[in-house]
């Protein structure tokens, strides 16, 4: 190749493509403030330009034993991490916060789940994005909604501040 022609592969090779995601984060166990905060601290490893919301309390969900309250937050960025790679980087940080998985809705030290990843549509054993309840969760949207309510649901074309508005108002 001549001096002056540079091979467009060579740079498309260093080329990352960055993807918006969402993710809720909840804690019921523990100093949950502390949780939700170590949690967004270690976010920003993996996920650029993230930005909090504000935490809510909210009352368990979908329960039978008695629980605590839970803390509740969502967070948003972009990352160039592929959707499973996210997943595992979300469960570490989880178990780095104490998480032990015993059983389905548990009372845990730090819960951080995969809401959106882009537009992506995913069904797989052990993934499923967007994530299958968020719909019905105002712990999840009204968080979100906060500071990502331009967010698309993939699913339904629609934007996370009118899922969260429709949840509002059928709670009145």
């Amino acid at each position: 190749m001549e001096p002056g022609n540079a091979d467009p592969s060579a740079a498309l090779a260093g080329w990352v493509t960055e993807t918006r995601v969402a993710v809720a984060l909840g804690s019921n166990l523990g100093d949950r403030e502390a949780s939700l905060r170590g949690a967004a601290d270690a976010l920003v490893d993996f996920i650029d330009r993230l930005t909090l919301s504000s935490f809510i309390e909210t009352a368990p969900v979908g329960v039978v034993e008695p629980q605590p309250w839970y803390l509740n937050a969502a967070a948003v960025g972009t990352t160039s991490l592929p959707p499973r790679a996210l997943l595992e980087q979300l469960l570490a940080v989880e178990r780095t916060h104490g998480r032990v998985r015993t059983v389905p809705n548990a009372a845990r030290t730090l819960d951080l789940d995969l809401i959106l990843y882009g537009g992506a549509v995913i069904d797989e054993p052990g993934l499923v994005v967007p994530h299958p309840r968020v719909r019905g969760r105002a712990f999840v949207l009204v968080p979100l909604a906060e500071i990502a309510g331009d967010m698309v649901d993939p699913v339904t074309g629609e934007t996370i501040g009118a899922l969260a508005a429709r949840l509002g108002k059928q709670a009145e």
